[in-house]
């Protein structure tokens, strides 16, 4: 499995006919950021429109376009720093998605809409969102399920909060939620490292895969932390997972190639 690759090398090998792509991606609502000081040059972006972020979500677009199911964090559902227009929408278009579904966590009114979404080729049989606990409102999970009976897939994308005590509840709370899950994808940015997720938080009581190598995605222009993941049930074949080297955000994203039976 690669771990660290080019969107080229990921979607160069051939796939099977019964595989799954799936990327997730935190976009910083298309701001571009390569280093801790554009946090300060570039803070403005967050409040206002700018000619720059037209070229980044059409890079964005083409980073997405080959895969199956895309979770995206931070994206803007359409409001003055967005000029106006619906993000995930707009990436749906432009990178040939028939579905997609948005969730707005934090209305801002005018001034943001901060959204996670999911771009999909493949039509969900049911959608649910949920707001998740926490002290300051804002974070939520949407979970999708492809499929029905024995060969339903249930995908949940979410974006936890930064400390450790409200993620633990928050993940206490999705647990709940697809505690009758045959097949299970969680995709994020969870804002932990997978050890931590894996082996003491409530995500342990689930028959996740655990996950052998270090995948770290922040910061993009020097990656040491693993915040961002592709989490599957152990019967789920996994077949390639790796963070690609596409440092549009101050996130990478990381992809995953899956088997489905049937």
């Amino acid at each position: 499995m690669t771990h660290f690759c080019t969107l080229q090398e990921f979607t160069a090998a051939p796939r099977a006919a019964d595989t799954l792509r799936l990327l997730s991606f935190n976009m910083q609502v298309g701001i571009q950021t390569g280093g801790y000081h554009h946090y300060l040059l570039r803070s403005w972006q967050h409040l206002l429109p700018c000619r720059e972020r037209d070229w980044a979500l059409s890079q964005i677009a083409q980073l997405i376009s080959p895969f199956d199911i895309v979770a995206l964090q931070e994206a803007d559902g359409g409001s003055w720093r967005s000029s106006q227009e619906n993000q995930v929408e707009r990436l749906a278009r432009e990178a040939c998605f028939p579905h997609w579904y948005q969730q707005i966590n934090r209305n801002l009114g005018k001034l943001a809409q901060h959204s996670n979404g999911l771009l999909t080729r493949l039509p969900a049989a049911r959608v649910e969102q949920h707001a998740l606990p926490g002290l300051l409102p804002g974070r939520g999970v949407m979970l999708l399920r492809f499929g029905e009976g024995e060969h339903e897939l249930v995908v949940a994308i979410t974006h936890l909060a930064l400390g450790k005590r409200t993620q633990f509840s928050q993940l206490d709370f999705l647990c709940d939620l697809v505690a009758d899950a045959r097949r299970l994808v969680i995709m994020g940015d969870l804002n932990q490292e997978s050890e931590i997720l894996l082996h003491q938080s409530p995500l342990k009581q689930l028959a996740l895969h655990r996950l052998e190598q270090h995948l770290p995605t922040y910061p993009s222009w020097q990656p040491s932390r693993g915040l961002d993941h592709i989490l599957l049930s152990d019967n789920i074949e996994l077949k390639r997972i790796a963070v690609i080297d596409h440092p549009q955000s101050d996130h990478l994203p990381v992809a995953a190639e899956i088997v489905l039976p049937g």
